[in-house]
């Protein structure tokens, strides 16, 4: 199936690497030059100290080794070798949240210091002052040291970086479990070290002086004065930005991503984030210089510019809207599937809200379909029946005679609330609308596939069948979940719909159609788009209060709430053509509703 591109549309073009720009004046340092200048600040009259406080997953080896060489005069404390917890102990602790499944766990509410021993971090603190000479705690926690630093660097890490580590062999934190299964690293990542490293790194924003960009190698990292880091952050609260999409091949991955955004190489691509702050990063540009920071940086930093007063009081410090890509052309169907409604979220997992989902069509073949809701003819028993039969291995599972399928064309929008089973088919390009937590897929069938890595991808019946909503069958599906289309506003070279989502979820989508200038208020909430149909638009403030922000095809961008008005029109290679956004907003808190 070769991808349908509109007009003007060049492959490519996409931007896989979208920068912030800040203004000249403000200090960046990269390579050699970074180690210069911490070494730089252990110099002076009598004792200095600095700690350098990581995210779990950061390269301490090589931590140390720059540090050393810059200042081999420097004593240099591993601040986890020091003082964390016996590694036994520490699993003995978050056991309950890591559960025996592959997948899933119970969400964490543990604190740093519950994993280190009070009595010798005191001892670390008295090697500190006692030392005669300069002094370097380094590590998860090297604040936690109870003593005055006179230097604080954070060296930040995203998530997705440390899943890359992960899969080239680098164990979870204090563990021995590099060889181990990658779901269960992630689980444990997810579920306890990430909620726990966020909550510590919070606490320093406002003490830090330093920021050490720890994405890439340690010998050419980077580092920013923290009154940079907030400008950046700042800066981003208050314009139109994207994050840095990545993309990932899958077992049933297509062929679309890699004709029309060039991601690269591997055989397929199934999908790509890029609008998912928890695991993106953003990119600052400092001079000439790009530094690579956690987009989760400016929603903990911003979260009333970014998400609005009253998305922020309803979901607290968490970016609740996600968009991704599903790329099944001339790959396969996707496993068939269901989510957990809100209680069991809460009740079995810990988790305050669930993986409502949708799929936007960008593209799709004429035999295109959607699996969505269970038939009219379906008996729940005879289904129950069938699919423990196909995951004992004994038959396939026979998903045409349970499960309704939809034929799907380009600009479909299918709406999924939490519990409804469903599939996105092969020869697909979905652009899925959801709720943020993004790992509680209850697989019922996957076709008879394992994995890339060659192992049965993990089924959870019992979580399903706790799950499906037996009554959206095929009227419900068809009535309420397929195309719910509803203009309600035209202009002057412009018209909008409403395209969902369903009322049992809380995004609401927006999609315009326009060959002028269309004018959005975020309304006091956040606001995520995508150009969906046009090769280029430029986004404007009508106050000049930022600068004009250019997006093409198919690329995901945040409005932060703080925005306000807007614009949105055709430029370069779009001028002159109808082009298409849709946009997703937290239903319930703008400040009109």
């Amino acid at each position: 199936m070769t991808a349908s591109l509109p007009a003007g549309v060049t492959a490519g073009q996409y931007d896989k690497a979208p920068v912030i720009d800040l203004p000249p004046g403000h200090d960046v340092w990269a390579a050699e030059r970074t180690w210069q200048q911490l070494a730089s600040r252990l110099d002076g009259p009598g004792p200095r100290t600095m700690a350098v406080d990581t995210y779990p997953g950061s390269d301490l080896d090589g931590l140390r080794r720059e540090l050393t060489a810059a200042a081999p005069d420097a004593l240099v404390i591993d601040v986890e070798d020091a003082a964390a917890l016996p590694a036994a102990e520490i699993e003995d602790r978050i056991a309950a949240n890591l559960t025996d499944d592959r997948v899933f766990g119970v969400l964490g509410h543990q604190v740093l210091s519950d994993l280190y021993d009070q009595e010798r971090l005191e001892q670390v603190a008295e090697r500190v002052r006692s030392a005669g000479g300069a002094v370097v705690v380094i590590g998860w926690g090297a604040t936690l040291v109870p003593t005055t630093f006179d230097t604080v660097v954070l060296a930040d890490l995203a998530r997705w970086e440390i899943q890359r580590r992960q899969r080239a062999g680098a164990p979870n934190w204090r563990a021995d479990n590099g060889d181990e299964d990658q779901l269960r690293k992630v689980k444990r990542g997810y579920f306890v070290e990430w909620r726990i490293a966020d909550r510590h790194k919070r606490t320093l924003f406002d003490r830090i002086d330093l920021v050490l960009d720890g994405n890439g190698s340690m010998a050419d990292a980077k580092l920013i004065g923290a009154d940079t880091f907030r400008a950046g952050l700042e800066l981003a609260s208050r314009r139109p930005f994207r994050v840095v999409p990545f993309f990932d091949p899958g077992v049933w991955g297509g062929q679309w991503m890699k004709e029309v955004l060039e991601v690269g190489d591997a055989d397929n691509y199934a999908w790509c984030f890029d609008c998912v702050p928890e695991e993106n990063s953003l990119l600052f540009r400092v001079d000439d210089t790009v530094v690579e920071l956690p987009a989760l940086d400016l929603v903990f930093r911003h979260p009333r510019e970014l998400l609005g007063a009253r998305t922020f009081a309803r979901f607290g410090a968490e970016f609740p809207i996600r968009f991704d890509f599903l790329d099944t052309m001339s790959g396969g169907n996707l496993s068939l599937q269901v989510h957990p409604l809100t209680d069991y979220m809460q009740n079995v997992f810990g988790m305050p809200y669930t993986q409502d989902e949708s799929y936007y069509m960008l593209d799709a073949a004429e035999d295109a379909v959607v699996y969505l809701g269970v038939r009219d003819d379906a008996d729940p028993e005879a289904m129950r029946s069938a699919l423990r039969t196909a995951s004992d291995g004994q038959e396939p599972f026979p998903a045409d005679r349970f499960v309704n399928t939809f034929p799907a064309k380009k600009h479909d929008h299918f709406l999924i609330p939490a519990g409804t089973v469903h599939c996105s088919g092969a020869d697909s390009m979905v652009l899925e609308i959801s709720a943020t937590p993004y790992i509680f897929t209850f697989k019922m069938w996957d076709w008879g596939r394992v994995g890339l890595d060659g192992v049965p991808r993990p089924v959870h019946l019992d979580h399903a069948f706790a799950n499906i909503q037996w009554d959206r069958r095929t009227d419900f599906a068809r009535d309420e979940l397929v195309n719910q289309v509803t203009e309600v506003a035209r202009g002057e070279g412009w018209v909008e719909e409403r395209t969902g989502l369903h009322e049992l979820e809380f995004i609401e989508v927006r999609r315009h159609w326009f060959d002028g200038v269309v004018l959005h208020d975020t309304d006091g909430t956040v606001n995520v788009l995508n150009l969906v149909e046009g090769a280029e638009a430029v986004v404007e403030s009508p106050d000049d209060a930022f600068e004009p922000f250019v997006v093409h095809y198919a690329e995901t961008f945040i409005v932060p709430a703080s925005v306000g008005r807007y614009t949105i029109r055709p430029c370069g290679a779009g001028a002159g053509q109808r082009l298409g956004t849709v946009k997703a907003s937290v239903r319930g808190t703008g400040l009109s509703d």
